[in-house]
């Protein structure tokens, strides 16, 4: 059998494909695009149906002249690049480089480095999808238009090196409209009266006023706190109603791009450029131990959250075996995707689940360690039952005043006994607190009555993390470029990171 050449995106998958392709198989690499619009010109026919001109990348010369010496000889070319639009496009562009009389091009799709997944790739060659090819060659031509034709009039109008782009000028006046609201909001007074309570049995308890003869109440200002408080001063407090309900959580769905931009972003304090290099780190493969290099996650760039049933399967195992039978639940969790979701790929999980972060850990560097932990237990524990909590909510009168408190404890960690959003971390902290035993009618005691002055506050700047769900929410850009985009934003100087605001630093417009 005569030799192939397998065509990748980055030279760092080679050492891995030829592991488990074997002899007869070449690899070689086209370290990124190989062609692109040119730099110095607009590059686009407007005139005959907005048809590209390409030219090789400056610098790729040297690449290009390595893939047709790999290719010489060859009738089979296996394209290889990253399953996603860009990828097709690096993939025709390599093909029309490599074209021959009698040489055929077979398209691959790896969508985890793992001995199974090549193999069964390599099994099953596809076409070249034209579709989604010219899908990326409209959007490159649309940021072409835009940014070659408004860039001059920034640089006459404004400055020089300015920049605009279809997608990067949309987030540039989101920071800007949202810093403007900070810089014209008028701050309101408010005031707020909380009890401190206690029942027939510890512990005391507070209590947070909201009503008045039934309707919400608002406390505007000082005086009018004052009154409330000497009306209370005269009033019994008693226990209205007690209502006890178990709380249901449900795990969240494994990470799309845009939600592991944003987790790493709050959780880990990377940047949303960061997060995505240590992923491609994790899913190109790393040695754990000598020549085994392997890819530890799927491919890093999508918006499903669809999981392959052999995953599945293998993460109710380990569940099983880690945490128990009360921790699998009845069926597997299947996520609907978003409307506009694409689907091309799975979730992002790790390849395999049995390898936990602590057993590999002597082989992932620090940033590595923590990326890949972030991504197993999210995966596992969107298998797993949901978290119980017993939530005990109490209704007390005062006069013609009403007090609402709140309690709730965990009953069953389920999920969270493995995986707690940030998010979920603070409420927790703030929620996760037990009442006394009360009941209806039951008189209570009022130990004193506290009020607070409060102002009510502009919106909050942008984090990377409330940029990027802002921007996924619009339906603005691609998961896959937010990283980029807001990278481009603070390079130039758009936008700027408050240091002090760190981890979860918010992007302040300039």
């Amino acid at each position: 059998m005569s030799k192939s050449l397998v065509v990748v995106e980055s030279p760092t998958k080679i050492r891995t494909l030829k592991k488990y392709l074997g002899p007869d198989f070449d690899v070689a690499a086209t370290v990124g695009h190989i062609k692109d619009l040119p730099v110095k010109e607009l590059g686009i026919s407007v005139e005959e149906g907005f048809k590209p001109k390409y030219t090789t990348i400056q610098g790729k010369e040297k690449v290009i002249r390595s893939l047709k010496k790999a290719a010489s000889g060859l009738d089979d070319i296996y394209l290889a690049p990253d399953p996603d639009r860009e990828g097709e496009a690096i993939a025709w562009h390599t093909a029309e480089v490599l074209k021959k009389k009698g040489r055929r091009f077979h398209r691959i799709l790896f969508h985890e480095l793992t001995e199974n997944a090549i193999k069964a790739a390599m099994q099953s060659p596809q076409q070249l999808d034209r579709h989604k090819f010219e899908s990326q060659q409209a959007r490159r031509i649309l940021d072409r238009l835009v940014g070659y034709q408004i860039s001059p009039i920034l640089w006459r109008k404004v400055q020089r090196g300015l920049s605009a782009g279809r997608v990067q000028s949309v987030a540039v006046r989101m920071i800007c409209e949202r810093e403007r609201q900070i810089q014209s909001f008028q701050p309101e007074e408010y005031w707020s009266i909380t009890a401190h309570l206690e029942g027939e049995s510890p512990p005391p308890f507070l209590a947070k006023l909201t009503k008045k003869h039934n309707k919400k109440l608002g406390i505007p200002d000082q005086e009018t706190a004052r009154a409330i408080l000497e009306e209370l001063a005269k009033s019994d407090f008693t226990v209205e109603k007690v209502v006890r309900k178990t709380q249901r959580r449900n795990p969240f769905p494994p990470f799309t791009t845009s939600k592991l931009q944003q987790e790493a972003i709050r959780r880990l304090g990377f940047s949303a450029r960061k997060t995505m290099v240590v992923a491609q780190q994790l899913y190109e493969g790393l040695e754990l131990g000598p020549g085994e290099p392997v890819g530890l996650i799927t491919y890093m760039r999508t918006d499903s959250t669809r999981i392959a049933d052999e995953a599945i399967h293998e993460a109710r195992h380990l569940i099983k075996e880690e945490f128990g039978p009360d921790y699998v639940p009845a069926q597997p969790r299947v996520f609907k995707n978003r409307k506009k979701a694409q689907d091309a790929h799975e979730a992002i999980r790790p390849t395999s689940v049995t390898r936990k972060p602590e057993h590999i850990a002597q082989f992932l560097s620090k940033d590595q360690l923590a990326l890949y932990e972030l991504v197993w237990q999210r995966f596992v524990a969107c298998q797993m039952k949901q978290a119980l909590f017993d939530q005990t909510s109490v209704t007390i009168s005062a006069a013609p005043y009403t007090f609402q408190a709140s309690g709730s404890l965990m009953s069953f960690p389920g999920f969270m006994a493995l995986y707690t959003s940030s998010n979920d971390k603070e409420s927790q902290a703030e929620n996760n607190k037990a009442l006394p035993h009360l009941s209806d009618g039951m008189p209570l005691q009022c130990h004193r009555l506290e009020p607070k002055q409060h102002f009510t506050q502009p919106p909050p700047r942008f984090s990377e993390a409330s940029l990027v769900k802002e921007l996924e929410e619009n339906g603005i850009g691609r998961p896959s470029t937010y990283a980029t985009i807001i990278g481009t934003i603070i390079d130039r100087g758009y936008a700027f990171r408050l240091k002090e605001a760190l981890p979860n630093c918010s992007v302040h417009w300039r």
